[in-house]
């Protein structure tokens, strides 16, 4: 389990970092027009929302993922107030873009809130996303690790079912690495745990969709930030792209809008499926944290 649970982390940061170069970019016949099919990583153009970044490197969820990881790494278990603490400290001196859902928690934590009451109103499934080093760390404490999920979510977006999707996300991914699909852990999760909440209206949204392309899939869906939408287009990539991330990684970015969330939320789940071999070499040489993020799981317990 631990090798499949190296690559699901792996995979979450590179669905991240492939967004990167058309993040929030809408329009996706524009995308293929001035990008072609992405199956590599880019750097973002001077106009786009990302100016200061390079190929290879994360947009501003990956490095809060990354800085989750850190702090897994050197406390060995979750630990809210020093995420908190890693947190701020990443965003003290940020040169890259920042959202809504970060301006708003660092207000409120300038304003004196602790990381229990710190959150903005967001719901944006990017809080939900950035979880995959949790699951990591906390594989082996289901109780823990869907605390963690929601406390490091609700951190910094305050949205009730945002919340709720870090959870079932929590759980999906770890019956995962247990051996189940994604398709069974998605719709026994939300059986067991969201019977007749919106969460599990959007899973079988998302997988009546599964025979779409993810591009037209996503297009009915939603494309974008808010889990209404996103969370639902993640659920019919997956479906779609059961047994085939790179595709559903490439779809997912072609698909325009947040893909960076979305990304890193498939492949989080897919990575926990299919492992690392599912992962393109090219990706894994290309994104500039692989080393420092294996050297940082080697010490998570």
């Amino acid at each position: 389990m631990r090798q499949k649970a190296k690559a699901m982390v792996l995979a979450s940061f590179v669905g991240d970092s492939l967004a990167l170069g058309v993040h929030w970019i809408y329009d996706a016949k524009r995308i293929v027009r001035e990008f072609g099919r992405v199956e590599r990583f880019l750097t973002p153009k001077p106009d786009s929302y990302h100016p200061t970044k390079r190929k290879g490197q994360f947009t501003h969820y990956g490095d809060q993922a990354y800085v989750l990881l850190q702090s897994l790494a050197d406390r060995k278990t979750f630990d809210l107030a020093d995420f908190a603490e890693r947190w701020r400290g990443l965003f003290a001196a940020y040169t890259g873009y920042y959202d809504g859902a970060t301006k708003g928690t660092l207000k409120n934590f300038a304003d004196g809130a602790g990381p229990e009451a710190s959150a903005s109103p967001s719901n944006d499934l990017a809080g939900a996303a950035r979880i995959a080093p949790l699951v990591f760390c906390l594989r082996d404490d289901p109780g823990a690790l869907v605390a963690a999920a929601r406390a490091q979510t609700a951190m910094t977006h305050g949205d009730p079912l945002t919340i709720d999707a870090a959870e079932l996300f929590a759980r999906a991914a770890l019956r995962i690495l247990g051996g189940e699909s994604p398709l069974s852990a998605l719709a026994t999760v939300a059986g067991e745990r969201f019977t007749g909440t919106p969460l599990a209206r959007w899973v079988k949204e998302g997988v009546v969709l599964k025979g779409e392309e993810g591009v037209i899939g996503v297009g009915c869906l939603g494309q974008s930030c808010h889990t209404p939408e996103a969370f639902p287009s993640v659920i019919q990539l997956v479906a779609r792209y059961e047994d085939d991330l790179k595709e559903a990684l490439v779809q997912n970015v072609m698909a325009g809008g947040d893909s960076a969330a979305r990304g890193m939320a498939v492949g989080m789940l897919l990575g926990a499926h299919l492992g690392e071999s599912a992962i393109p070499e090219l990706w894994l040489a290309e994104l500039e944290r692989t080393e420092a993020i294996r050297n940082l799981l080697e010490k998570v317990p």
